[in-house]
């Protein structure tokens, strides 16, 4: 059984910076395509960004490129989103999520095990 678990979330002034790190307890980390989702109150769960098993090939919605980075160290079987240049829309609560696949992928069904979330609040 996976158990994924969110860590790095708070509260940031806007222009400002945080790490959000995923850590996965299971033994196919390496072998999956990893994913950042969020959820503003009231909104859907959106893909923010997305990682391949080896790292090689990385997705990002268009808001946030250019200041979101997703990274992964197999070896510590964690995924990281880097944010920078934060901004207030940014605020929600953020999801680590892993895939049944080892490609990335924007399909919301194919993500098949999900951590808590950990809240990230911008503030103007």
């Amino acid at each position: 059984q996976v158990q994924l678990v969110e860590s790095g979330g708070g509260l940031v002034q806007a222009g400002g910076s945080l790490r959000l790190s995923c850590a996965h307890s299971g033994r196919t980390f390496s072998s999956s395509a990893m994913g950042w989702f969020r959820q503003a109150p009231g909104k859907d769960r959106d893909l923010v960004a997305a990682i391949s098993w080896s790292g090689d090939t990385t997705y990002y919605t268009d808001s946030v490129k250019g200041r979101f980075t997703i990274s992964r160290d197999n070896a510590k079987n964690t995924v990281y989103l880097q944010m920078n240049s934060l901004k207030p829309e940014d605020t929600a609560v953020y999801y680590c999520a892993a895939s049944a696949g080892a490609v990335v992928t924007t399909t919301t069904a194919r993500y098949n095990y999900w951590g808590p979330g950990t809240q990230v609040t911008v503030s103007p």
